[in-house]
């Protein structure tokens, strides 16, 4: 019994020191966590003196964030075709008018496949999308609704059916039906915004049905008289206004507004007198559209000036409070009050400042309009193109005014007229600056800023940095004028790297500007000018080469250039140059053909070379080819023929024939 007892007590020492040493580790480990917890706590700096980080439990994503930092990892390449057009050699564009033929040509087809759709909608209702996305079917711009009623006019203001909804509404006040006013200021928004002369729909059935009976340039002066065509009296617009039982402020805002854009600005001014008399509010869009306006009702620049500050406290007398294109507008209008405008255009800077209002690119465009436009670059030159760029300079622009776009192209003009190329870089620094470069506009205006920039480099750069930007925004972003490759030719010429000119024209060529007689001549003029080595004159001779298979050319679609004196003399004297001799042969023949004269230095450096290769053949036939023309030389040319060459019985036969012919022209 003892003995069991024994090994009872030892089992049970045994797994208390297991346990003990169990529990001992395990509090080890508890208090491992919780002192190194207590001792960050305890070493932490006090609250305020250093910035506590915070790990938030959950991090909220931007919906495009993965797309956007993929975009951040592409860099832009400068040898690729704006990507609107496929990555094909035979369908990029070469030329700005290739560019905006295949612009518009990409849009036609989008807007014929969206009428297609539109139109037959029937055909495109097999939903393969999962899961379903509204937008890619087919829209419903037909009526449903054929009975007479509001909802049916509701339906036709949504489909933006203008004739349609004025018949609508005609109808109503026929039944004797009482239309809202939500409504009919819906219909006022509608008549308004497309024009009450034009009638939406009206106007392009016109048009579809004048277009059987003309041709095409006919038909499109006609549809821009018909879209131009201005505000009229007692139209559609006029007459629901007038049928409203009761005018409130919308409706006023709506007709004002409207007559503001489509140049009706007296009867807007006269409808706004109607409004305040009436004791009603007009909103701050309806305040920019008089604004704007004002300029057109005044004849002098003091009374325009005026009539806007009037404006501005009558917003402040009705509380309204101006926006951004409020002052824009102001500024707008400045710009037709003469050197008036100057003082004015710094007194509304300095309050959108006081109001905390940031400008615009359109903001600044219309100070540096306003500056420039009545200042002389050479009298009166104004610094305040210098101060607008330390403004704008780092700071990431959207669009907020339509005349955005017009920034970057106006200041690119301001710094070739200043010739300022650091001015200029500053102002292609800010257009890289974010998303800034969507502000350049359309590619007219991109065309323009380009050309301005790279005119100012052609003046005022080195070759090489020329070359650089060449490369960089050519095709890409700016497709070449032959005025700029004028530029740039004349720009190799000046830092003596001529031999650069064979990779020119084959740019010339890609580019469309083959065809073009001053840059061609400009190209063998340059070429055959001065004397190169050995290499360069090879490169010349191949480049005149491929000239010459340009005024050989006889394809239709092409314009054909017609030979003249001078490039083919400049051809000749750069192949005799390359010691390319049956080639020059051949081009002499062709002054022949063409019935073109050889200049006399031609003919002396064609002899030249012929002594020098020790030829009296081609010398002889050279005498005889400036006989057949007339040339006042051929005498002259002949004795030294006769007396630097080794000729035989039959060449000298031939030489004292056209002495002899020449002495009897001379004695007449």
């Amino acid at each position: 019994m003892s003995a069991v007892c024994i090994k009872a007590g030892l089992y049970l020492h045994m797994s208390g020191r297991i346990f003990i040493c169990k529990s001992e580790h395990l509090w080890l480990r508890r208090n491992f966590s919780v002192s190194s917890a207590w001792y960050q706590n305890a070493t932490a700096p006090k609250p305020g003196s250093v910035e506590e980080l915070v790990i938030p439990k959950k991090k909220t994503w931007d919906k495009l964030a993965i797309l956007k930092s993929l975009a951040s990892t592409v860099k832009k390449d400068p040898t690729a075709a704006p990507y609107i057009f496929p990555d094909d050699s035979y369908l990029i564009p070469r030329s700005m008018n290739e560019f905006r033929q295949c612009s518009l040509s990409m849009e036609s087809g989008r807007n014929a496949a969206k009428y297609v759709i539109n139109t037959f909608p029937k055909f495109f209702r097999k939903d393969f999308a999962e899961p379903h996305i509204p937008c890619l079917m087919p829209e419903n711009l037909e009526p449903q609704i054929e009975e007479v009623c509001e909802a049916a006019l509701v339906e036709r203001i949504k489909l933006m059916k203008v004739k349609a909804a004025v018949d609508m509404y005609d109808q109503l006040l026929q039944n004797g039906t009482v239309v809202s006013t939500d409504s009919t200021n819906d219909l006022l928004d509608l008549i308004c915004f497309y024009g009450a002369s034009v009638q939406g729909e009206a106007l392009q059935e016109e048009l579809e049905d004048q277009e059987e009976n003309s041709n095409g340039k006919e038909w499109d002066r006609m549809a821009t008289n018909k879209s131009q065509k201005g505000w009229r009296r007692d139209n559609a617009a006029e007459r629901i206004f007038n049928l409203m039982p009761e005018k409130n402020e919308r409706a006023y805002c709506t007709l004002i507004r409207g007559m503001v854009k489509f140049k009706a600005h007296t009867m807007a001014f006269n409808t706004y007198e109607d409004m305040l008399n009436d004791r009603l509010t007009a909103d701050v869009h309806t305040f920019n559209a008089l604004i704007s306006a004002a300029p057109n009702v005044r004849q002098f620049f003091h009374e325009r000036s005026n009539l806007i500050l009037e404006l501005l406290q009558q917003m402040e007398k009705q509380k309204v409070r101006p926006n951004l294109l409020t002052f824009n507008a102001v500024l707008k209008s400045l710009r037709e009050c003469g050197s008036l405008g100057r003082t004015q255009a710094l007194l509304t800077l300095a309050e959108m400042k006081a109001l905390h209002i940031e400008p615009s690119l359109a903001t600044y465009y219309y100070v540096l309009d306003i500056f420039f436009k009545t200042a002389s670059f050479d009298l009166k030159p104004t610094t305040i193109i210098y101060d607008v760029m330390d403004e704008v300079s780092g700071k990431h622009f959207s669009a907020q005014d339509p005349d955005d776009v017009l920034f970057f192209a106006y200041a690119m003009l301001i710094c070739l007229r200043l010739k300022d190329i650091d001015l200029a870089y500053k102002l292609q620094r800010l257009l890289e600056v974010g998303n800034n470069w969507q502000l350049l506009g359309d590619p007219r205006q991109q065309s323009i800023y380009y050309a301005k920039f790279f005119n100012l480099l052609c003046m005022m750069e080195h070759i090489d940095v020329i070359l650089k930007w060449y490369r960089e925004i050519t095709s890409s972003l700016y497709f070449l004028s032959s005025s700029a490759l004028m530029e740039l030719l004349q720009a190799l010429d000046a830092d003596n790297r001529l031999d650069l000119i064979p990779e020119i024209w084959k740019d010339i060529k890609w580019m469309g500007h083959g065809h073009r007689a001053n840059l061609v001549e400009e190209v063998l003029a340059l070429m055959a000018r001065d004397k190169h080595s050995p290499e360069v004159q090879e490169s010349f001779a191949n480049c005149v080469l491929d000239v010459k298979k340009v005024y050989q050319n006889r394809d239709q679609s092409t314009k054909t250039l017609a030979w003249t004196a001078s490039a083919l003399g400049n051809i000749t004297s750069v192949l005799l140059a390359a010691s390319r001799t049956q080639e020059a042969r051949d081009m002499l023949e062709l002054f022949s053909r063409n019935n073109r004269v050889p200049t006399a230095e031609l003919l002396e450096e064609f002899v030249n070379y012929a002594q020098r290769i020790g030829d009296p053949q081609l010398a002889v036939e050279l005498v005889q080819l400036s006989n057949s023309f007339s040339l006042p030389t051929t005498a002259k040319l002949s004795h030294r023929v006769a007396q630097d060459f080794l000729l035989s019985d039959e060449q000298k036969n031939a030489l004292p024939e056209m002495e002899h012919s020449d002495s009897e022209s001379n004695s007449e």
